[in-house]
């Protein structure tokens, strides 16, 4: 089993490596088109902000090729976003895998949500073994809509996708790397989907 974690810049992606490591898969930090392309699984993380995180992966042209991948893809919070049609981050196009778009929390709410927060409605193999109302943690302050590609949801002020799916590509929120057992089993059944 090889999976890629797609090393772009953007945010610490040790920690998702090393949650790899625990389940015992080797996991290779990469840009490099060839390797992603020939990958079992590719994940695609992200933390920072859309518009710069979106230019970096111009740059290397990776916009281009994510989209095209045909085998399982999972997105983890900014990758997420990145996925979708557009965020209101930056004003950004995303990669329009994921037909939704991504909004800012009122300022009504504490923003960024920080913490652990339930997920709930769980509707995918993603999601073999998990519970509804399992805990993961978040750190966010843009939310994707709720959509037909909705596979999880969360409550913070407004139900919002915790969780998107559209064929091979899938994107979670939440950080299942820092999400203890639950989060653990969420990464297993990527791997064995």
């Amino acid at each position: 089993m090889k999976v890629t974690i797609i090393d772009y810049g953007a945010g610490n992606i040790k920690s998702i490596q090393f949650a790899f490591n625990r389940l015992g898969v080797e996991a290779i930090l990469t840009n490099n088109s060839e390797e992603i392309k020939s990958a079992d699984r590719v994940i695609f993380p992200g933390v920072g902000e859309a518009s710069s995180a979106m230019n970096m992966l111009k740059k290397s042209k990776l916009n281009l090729l994510i989209p095209e991948l045909k085998q399982p893809v999972l997105g983890i919070c900014l990758g997420m976003q990145l996925l979708c049609s557009f965020t209101e981050e930056g004003n950004t196009q995303g990669l329009g895998v994921f037909n939704v778009s991504v909004k800012r929390f009122s300022d009504a709410l504490k923003v960024p949500q920080m913490g652990w927060n339930s997920i709930t409605d769980l509707k995918s193999p993603l999601f073999k073994n998990s519970n509804e109302q399992d805990y993961m943690y978040l750190v966010h302050s843009y939310f994707a809509e709720v959509c037909n590609q909705t596979i999880a949801k969360t409550n913070y002020g407004l139900t919002y996708s915790s969780a998107l799916q559209n064929k091979n590509f899938y994107g979670v929120q939440f950080h299942p790397e820092k999400s203890s057992t639950a989060g653990e089993q969420i990464l297993k059944n990527f791997i064995e989907l």
